[in-house]
């Protein structure tokens, strides 16, 4: 099996469960209600866990002998850091009960998913890498408008922000951003955010 099949067999496997609220949520309610929330939360999390292992090696493996499409400019990669650092804040906003971000936003965590694979998706130029960040682009566009919709059906709007939470939210946020560019970047990934 070729090292892209293997990436995309994760990434059909890791998005695949993670795609249904937005292609078949009223089957995903049906299969909950038939099996149960505790046995279709572990199947849920076992097929993604096994798509996430399969996206990295591939992903790994398409690295040893890469297929360049394009060449990005050096001044993308600072871009990119720049745009991570809302990213980091969206994400934290998905977890920090009661901030003013994901009382605007309504789903920071999807948001903060786009802003990566958009960036990264800028700033990277292999085949690999376009297929990987562009398929959480495309994957985080139609979860936001499927997420929007049930919103918008069951009338359903987050608590209202704090400032206290607010501040919580930007102060993990920055710190979460700066862990990973000085130093997580580098150990998980392989390659400095700033070479």
């Amino acid at each position: 099996m070729s090292a892209m099949s293997i990436m995309l067999l994760g990434l059909l496997l890791f998005l695949g469960p993670h795609s249904v609220r937005i292609f078949a949520d009223n089957w995903r309610a049906a299969q909950i209600e038939r099996f149960g929330e505790i046995p279709w939360k572990i199947t849920y999390a076992v097929i993604s866990i096994i798509g996430f292992v399969l996206i990295i090696q591939g992903y790994g493996m398409t690295r040893l002998d890469p297929t360049w499409v394009w060449f990005p400019p050096v001044w993308i990669k600072h871009l990119v850091a720049l745009l991570m650092i809302p990213a980091f804040i969206f994400l934290a906003a998905a977890y920090v009960p009661r901030n003013h971000i994901k009382a605007a936003l309504k789903h920071p965590m999807i948001i903060s998913v786009k802003v990566w694979a958009l960036a990264h998706l800028a700033s990277n130029g292999r085949l690999s890498e376009i297929v990987l960040f562009g398929a959480f682009l495309l994957w985080s566009v139609l979860a936001f408008r499927a997420a929007r919709q049930r919103d918008a059906a069951a009338g359903t709007t987050p608590p209202a922000g704090t400032w206290v939470g607010t501040v919580i939210t930007v102060v993990v946020g920055v710190a979460a951003y700066l862990a990973f560019v000085l130093w997580l970047h580098t150990r998980w990934i392989g390659v400095p955010v700033f070479a």
